[in-house]
């Protein structure tokens, strides 16, 4: 007996251009036939199928996400989460009502954003006010960074003794002590003291970030970091377990994580465990044949690496190596050398760079590999912010894919009152080239960075379009990057799937794997303001549905 599912009255779109018909038949898990629904309905593959209506929404081939972190975005949203609360005073009721009920040694959660701060740096007395005694640890928003109260100060031994880490810094008074923001490396110092996470509470942690991309139309995606990292563990073992246990069916992959302490020394021998972890998760049915490498930080904080010193009160902060320019986590021989053995040894490297300097180590690590070499697996890029433009031709030349968050590349808070007073006017025309990429022919897929952002594909695919916020009536962020509807929606679809070697998906074709959408609406029939208003109403994973928005009750 067949397993028949026919999806009727929808607008058909795949790998950037509308498709004749209405209806998508699917069979057994793939696609079947595509065409208009009546002949679809009487055809005897479709004898006893269930029928979903679209109802004019657009049909489409399910997200892939090329860069997410579901597991920590789902711990962290059944945890105290303050990403929701707008503005600092509304950020520490949050807290004050977790920790009115909170009976454990710790207080531990994240969201909250540097824009509702001075300087972006909220401060240790500010949370001593809602937390007490109670240790406390707060990731903010970008995952960059760390607000704690004094208690976890005293507990991880931070005074104004203290170093800062050669990949992070300890924000300090005038008298050197510690404030209670901590950046990038500075924030293990802590973290490195939180309780050990128990294995139910991965397992819940990982199936609730699952559950929400599923909402959002996701069906593939690439955990980016699989590592210790912000005080979350690896998430190796609780991905073979929900894989073995038939929990988890998305399909999923992920990049092992660079430490920034490897030298040249250490090279091979991190490469060889490297190996040994990525055939261990392969037996468990977990891909991990990328490995993450992050150049760089973030320029709100400026820890990205500029070529050029940042601004601070319109002036340069500095001149030498290290001395103003952000952080670079590996010197270029290093970055080169492990890219070049961990591509040896056929992985794809996935590398996190914010700044113009990083941005352009990336490149050149991927140019400084053999030609044969490079080519074998699709290498990328994620968050390209600032690029410097002469690097732009230079993605499609060497076949680097670009990893876009979409959802950043507009005026909002943190860009206006953090990133654009130290990026200055020249290096902030450089922001998110997404149309200079697509000009220059380069290969664009796209993912969410969540929890660092949205999950919901919609919001970021309006920002890439309009380059405004969903719902905001800003000047657009340099409107010239603009991206058309169809180029975004397919770099989040079908460019993504074969970004992460997803073949036989990302597409609306016969014999294709059935993972796909309907949306709640055509956004291609209405304005592009209007394009953050679609919302996914049905997901379909190998043919089953696996999220079917609820009916609105009837009007009494």
């Amino acid at each position: 007996m067949t397993d028949a599912l026919l999806i009727r009255d929808g607008v058909l779109w795949s790998d950037g251009a509308r498709l004749d018909g209405d209806a998508v038949l699917v069979v057994d898990g793939r696609i079947r036939a595509l065409g208009d629904g009546d002949a679809l309905a009487a055809r005897d593959d479709a004898a006893g199928a269930e029928v979903v209506d679209a109802a004019g929404g657009l049909v489409h081939p399910g997200f892939a996400d090329a860069h997410v972190h579901t597991a920590m975005g789902g711990l962290e949203s059944l945890g105290l989460d303050v990403s929701g609360a707008h503005g600092a005073e509304a950020c520490l009721a949050r807290v004050a009502a977790y920790a009115a009920v909170h009976d454990g040694a710790w207080i531990v959660g994240g969201g909250w954003h540097m824009a509702d701060y001075d300087g972006g740096t909220p401060t240790a007395a500010a949370l001593d006010a809602a937390t007490g005694d109670v240790p406390a640890f707060l990731v903010n928003a970008d995952h960059h960074g760390a607000w704690v109260n004094t208690a976890a100060l005293r507990a991880a031994g931070i005074d104004a003794s203290t170093p800062d880490p050669e990949d992070g810094r300890i924000e300090r008074d005038a008298d050197g002590r510690p404030t209670g923001t901590l950046h990038e490396g500075a924030m293990a110092l802590v973290s490195a003291h939180l309780p050990a996470r128990t294995e139910d509470e991965l397992r819940a942690g990982l199936a609730a970030g699952a559950d929400a991309l599923l909402r959002a139309g996701v069906t593939a995606w690439e955990e980016a970091i699989v590592g210790d990292y912000g005080g979350h563990v690896d998430s190796s073992a609780t991905y073979g377990s929900l894989i073995e246990d038939g929990a988890l069916a998305a399909r999923v992959s992920g990049a092992l994580w660079i430490p920034r302490d490897v030298t040249l020394a250490t090279v091979p021998a991190l490469v060889a465990d490297l190996v040994r972890r990525r055939d261990a998760n392969a037996a468990r049915g977990f891909d991990t044949a990328t490995v993450k490498i992050m150049v760089d930080g973030v320029a709100e904080n400026r820890t990205a690496a500029l070529a050029e010193p940042y601004l601070v009160d319109g002036c340069d902060c500095g001149g030498g190596e290290g001395d103003g320019r952000g952080i670079a986590y590996f010197g270029r021989d290093v970055l080169c050398a492990v890219a070049a053995a961990a591509a040896a040894e056929g992985f794809a490297l996935h590398f996190h760079a914010i700044g113009d300097r990083a941005v352009t180590d990336a490149l050149d690590a991927v140019a400084a590999l053999p030609e044969g070499l490079r080519g074998r697996r699709r290498h990328h890029i994620a968050h390209v912010q600032v690029v410097d433009p002469a690097d732009v031709p230079r993605f499609a030349a060497l076949g680097v894919t670009v990893n876009m968050q979409a959802l950043w590349a507009c005026h909002d808070e943190q860009m206006t009152e953090l990133t654009l007073p130290v990026l200055g006017e020249r290096r902030a025309a450089w922001q998110y080239p997404f149309g200079s990429f697509l000009r220059a022919g380069a290969a664009l897929a796209m993912g969410s960075d969540w929890p660092v952002s949205t999950y919901d594909p919609w919001q970021a695919i309006h920002v890439a379009v309009t380059r405004r916020a969903p719902g905001s009536d800003a000047d657009p962020l340099l409107p010239d990057e603009a991206l058309p509807l169809a180029v975004a929606l397919r770099a989040y679809t079908a460019g993504s799937h074969r970004l992460l070697g997803l073949e036989g998906s990302g597409v609306l074709e016969v014999g294709a794997r059935a993972d796909l959408c309907v949306a709640s609406r055509d956004p291609f029939a209405g304005k592009p303001t209007e394009i953050g208003e679609t919302r996914t109403v049905v997901t379909l994973l190998g043919g089953r549905i696996v999220h079917r928005e609820a009916a609105e009750p009837a009007p009494a």
